[in-house]
């Protein structure tokens, strides 16, 4: 029997793409280590969250500077907050006396990529960005709060991503940006309202009007 055009391009489109990936070193979602952060709310936990937020304008940039939540701290010795993430979320990571990966992949949900090569184009984000922390609440914490805010492992505040997505993503809520991969945008979602739930940070009402959207339509 002929294949039908359709089925063929498709088919053709597939493979172009996965001979695309293995050259520029990604791979498809099917072979990836799939790892999300912990502490991420069922649907139900993360509406009733969004409900407790208080909803208020954001604050100023002013005086905000990176150096202000300190980053990134030893959080299991000899792991920084950044390497502790790099080896949890990652597959077959090797990592040298310093816990430093050396080799392994890691999942970046945010854009659906399976990155194995140069481990530097993985970053760490900060699901709530450091400098929207700030304008929504952290302007007035403690350094120690706020090195706590910015190492937090045990809560879905740190995700490894790939640089180009996380650069993309830049410090914008989710009113303003949201990830290229539909398939994460209920975890991404819920993930935000906790880490803001848990640290008493407020939402506009544009960013809560959109995450309430993607949870009646995406969760």
């Amino acid at each position: 029997m002929t294949p039908h055009p359709r089925g063929l391009r498709r088919a053709l489109t597939a493979a172009l793409a996965l001979a695309l990936a293995v050259v520029i070193g990604w791979a498809a979602p099917a072979s990836a280590h799939h790892v999300l952060p912990p502490g991420i709310p069922s649907t139900s936990a993360a509406q009733t969250q969004l409900n407790s937020l208080r909803v208020a304008a954001k604050g100023p940039q002013t005086g905000y500077d990176r150096s202000l939540f300190p980053h990134w701290v030893v959080v299991s010795s000899p792991c920084t907050a950044r390497q502790h993430v790099l080896v949890r979320d990652g597959h077959n990571v090797v990592t040298n006396s310093n816990c430093q990966p050396t080799s392994g992949s890691w999942y970046s949900t945010y854009d659906n990529v399976n990155w194995s090569g140069d481990v530097s184009q993985i970053s760490v984000d900060h699901m709530v960005p450091l400098s929207e922390a700030w304008k929504t609440g952290a302007a007035s914490w403690s350094t120690t709060q706020r090195r706590t805010f910015a190492n937090d492992v045990n809560s879905p505040q740190l995700w490894a991503v790939t640089a180009s997505v996380n650069s993309s993503k830049g410090d914008k809520d989710p009113s303003q940006w949201m990830p290229p991969n539909t398939a994460i945008h209920c975890n991404y979602v819920k993930a935000w309202v906790n880490v803001k739930h848990r640290y008493s940070l407020t939402v506009t009402s544009a960013e809560k009007s959109s995450i309430q959207s993607t949870i009646n339509n995406r969760c």
